[in-house]
């Protein structure tokens, strides 16, 4: 059974320890189950799949009406996360958590968290969604805003031309304020 840790850092973040078996086979782990989240109720209607070479850097984004869950089955990323949630006690808080080969760990984000990983090898991000993709609840942070501190592991990180246009923590902060 996966044990599973809410980050100090970030209230409703949660990583979760998967549990491997491996035989002169190969292994085998359960990746998700929905009874690991009992605070959403969960309709998965979604699940996606992200290939990046090694130095794509993708995010910071956030939505306001999904939540996600990851998993990296191959390479290696560096997750990077910051709470947006101005009803949170962890408001502004930001931290990054390794995933991958090396680290069988999946990664519950909430509403309101930002998100974004930078490729420290060539990976695949699997993940799932609890709802279809809307272009109207798809929102972001600059991923190198010195504010929120994030080390990515990574130099010169390859990036979209929407990410690299992504506003300032403070910007966002105010848009939501006043907008």
């Amino acid at each position: 059974m996966a044990q599973i840790q809410e980050s100090p850092v970030i209230k409703g973040l949660a990583i979760v320890q998967l549990k491997v078996f491996e035989d002169p086979r190969g292994r085998f782990m359960e990746t998700f189950r929905k009874e690991w989240f009992p605070q959403r109720s969960w309709d998965i209607i979604q699940n996606n799949r992200s290939d990046s070479q090694k130095g794509v850097l993708r995010g910071l984004h956030f939505h306001h009406h999904q939540v996600d869950y990851w998993y990296c089955p191959f390479g290696r990323i560096r997750a990077g996360l910051v709470d947006l949630r101005p009803d949170s006690p962890t408001f502004r808080n930001a931290t990054t958590v390794e995933m991958g080969e090396e680290n069988n760990v999946g990664l519950f984000v909430p509403i309101g968290v930002a998100h974004g990983f930078a490729a420290l090898t060539d990976c695949t991000l699997m993940y799932v969604v609890d709802n279809y993709y809307d272009a109207t609840d798809e929102f972001g942070v600059a991923w190198n805003d010195p504010e929120l501190g994030l080390d990515w592991g990574i130099e010169n990180p390859i990036i979209s031309d929407r990410d690299a246009k992504n506003p300032l923590l403070k910007d966002v902060l105010a848009t939501r304020v006043t907008g």
